[in-house]
């Protein structure tokens, strides 16, 4: 072989060689990060300084964190039937006998139960009551994000649901400030052919956790409507109670009545979807 050739032979290797040094340098930028470089396309140059490089690169990328949240708060529920206490009943659902749990798949997560009261008075008339707690626990997710974000967001949502029930008069919103982190109470009246039932909707968040208190009543076969002051004021009693439930099953009892978050909104977003709740087609159990 002449010495051309072979020469001509060498510089063809050697353009092959920078060639695939060059399209391996060019993959590589284009799929990993900047300090991977070195660790995934080092030169064949074989030197120990760049081996080593190499190793402390590749160490330095597997021991980064992994995007994290923090961990909910709240990790469990309390028994929804217990979350109120006999004297409480007794107040709002007089005539009631027991609750009424909710269907759950998982009670840790959501949970609920509810009251019927009927106070038959004959020809006098009948008092109706309607009660029902409703519980909803959230996780943290690295996807969606923390769990109290997410409980936030539900309790924007609840809110709006309430305020923005199809046939609802005289609807009135008020933020409440000593329960829970954040607490928004809802009433309005709802006309039926039993009568006109007033409904109190108190929805508070505490921690990654929402509880919302439906608590509604009406004067049946001519007795007198209840006054709407009064069932507000029970109706925010009796979720106030409910989230210190909520908190204590937890182990933190001083939160149910603490100052609201710094995270808390001071008004939920009037922007939210809304669809009627499920408290406005709640009928009058039948007499007896």
């Amino acid at each position: 072989m002449s010495e051309g050739t072979m020469q001509r032979r060498v510089q063809r290797d050697q353009r092959d060689q920078r060639a695939k040094r060059m399209n391996r340098v060019l993959v590589c930028a284009a799929a990993v990060p900047v300090m991977l470089v070195a660790a995934g396309c080092s030169s064949d140059s074989g030197s120990g300084d760049s081996t080593d490089k190499a190793a402390n690169a590749a160490a330095s990328a597997s021991a980064s964190p992994s995007p994290t949240v923090a961990a909910a708060a709240y990790g469990k529920l309390p028994e929804p039937c217990k979350v109120l206490s006999k004297k409480t009943l007794k107040d709002l659902v007089p005539k009631s006998k027991s609750g009424k749990e909710g269907k759950s798949d998982d009670i840790s997560t959501r949970a609920g139960c509810s009251w019927n009261s009927l106070d038959n008075n004959g020809v006098k008339g009948s008092q109706f009551r309607w009660l029902n707690v409703s519980m909803l626990r959230f996780e943290s997710d690295a996807t969606r994000g923390p769990a109290d974000k997410l409980a936030q967001e539900y309790y924007a949502k609840q809110v709006q649901d309430a305020q923005g029930v199809d046939g609802a008069k005289s609807t009135k919103s008020e933020p409440v400030t000593d329960i829970g982190d954040q607490a928004t109470a809802v009433r309005y009246e709802l006309k039926k052919k039993e009568g006109t039932f007033k409904q109190q909707t108190v929805v508070a968040r505490v921690e990654n956790v929402v509880v919302t208190l439906d608590y509604n009543g009406a004067g049946l076969a001519g007795d007198k409507a209840p006054s709407a002051d009064d069932l507000t004021k029970d109706a925010k009693k009796a979720a106030e109670e409910a989230v210190k439930a909520v908190s204590e099953a937890n182990g933190a009892g001083g939160k149910a009545g603490g100052a609201p978050s710094k995270e808390a909104s001071k008004s939920p977003s009037k922007e939210a979807s809304s669809s009627p709740s499920k408290s406005s087609s709640e009928k009058p159990a039948s007499k007896s």
